[in-house]
């Protein structure tokens, strides 16, 4: 691989982004994600691109840049090739052992934020942290605990909260479900496995190849994890308590009766900006 022959930086730049754009056209936006791997690849944001000077155009940085490229031809999602996310009002780590925080969970920061400020808060299924963390950034009083069944999960949740400077107010532990959990919670979130065995094989290989399976399904009808949350969550919300579970746009109905089936009330079902269905909420009795 060879250095841009160009006169000028613009025209290195061009040229680079160009070649970006080809090597993506059958992406949904490929100028965006041409601009996002030269940056990534350039050590610099966006904005940064037009500093570049010739030099910067170096055979190490565009085979760097084409490596991206190559890596998000073949699928590999331009967060998974960045190393991170932007969600809420943060940039969170991703990798390959967490699931790749998306904007329809944004759903539930916004839902969760209208109501009183928890003195504590349990993630179950934290992943990435980004839902813990994002509102423990919002609310500096609280404290939480994010529990995981994946140990590499809980590691990238560290450096999130580290990085968003809440280390000292999250507790990552290793549970499957409820098991490790001790005390109770004045609110309790989870964006679950949801998707059903029969829907995995409709995912798109973006999803289906990138994130882990345990983070996408339990397999069966997909509701399972709310039938253990629902069962578990009474023993560990404080009364009038709020949990707050993201799900799949068509389950609304199925996991509101499950709630309400378990003694919950004042259970509500949120869209998100699609207008789908995305958030159960309800309030322990």
């Amino acid at each position: 691989m060879s250095a841009i022959k160009a006169q000028t930086p613009g025209q290195a730049l061009s040229i680079a982004l160009s070649e970006g754009q080809d090597r993506l056209a059958d992406k949904d936006n490929p100028a965006r994600e041409a601009r996002l791997l030269l940056a990534h690849a350039a050590g610099v944001d966006q904005a940064g691109l037009i500093s570049l000077g010739l030099a910067d155009f170096s055979d190490a940085m565009m085979e760097r840049y084409r490596g991206y490229l190559d890596r998000r031809a073949m699928g590999e999602p331009v967060s998974k090739i960045l190393g991170y996310r932007d969600f809420w009002n943060h940039r969170f780590e991703v990798s390959a052992d967490v699931l790749d925080p998306r904007p329809d969970t944004e759903t539930l920061i916004a839902a969760a934020l209208e109501g009183v400020a928890p003195k504590r808060i349990l993630d179950l299924g934290t992943g990435s942290g980004c839902i813990l963390l994002s509102l423990l950034s919002e609310w500096p009083q609280a404290t939480g605990v994010g529990a995981d069944l994946s140990d590499k999960a809980l590691a990238v949740a560290a450096r999130n909260a580290e990085s968003l400077g809440v280390a000292n107010r999250a507790e990552l532990i290793l549970s499957d479900w409820f098991a490790a959990i001790k005390g109770r919670f004045d609110m309790i979130v989870s964006n679950p496995p949801y998707i059903s065995e029969a829907e995995m094989r409709d995912l798109s290989p973006e999803v289906l190849n990138h994130d882990p399976r345990m983070a996408l399904t339990p397999g069966g009808d997909g509701l399972d994890p709310y039938r253990i949350i629902a069962a578990g969550a009474a023993d560990h919300l404080t009364e009038g308590g709020r949990i707050l579970v993201e799900i799949g746009w068509k389950q609304g109905p199925d996991v509101a009766a499950i709630f309400r089936d378990a003694g919950f009330h004042d259970v509500e079902i949120r869209a998100d900006l699609d207008g789908r269905d995305r958030v159960v909420l309800a309030t322990a009795g």
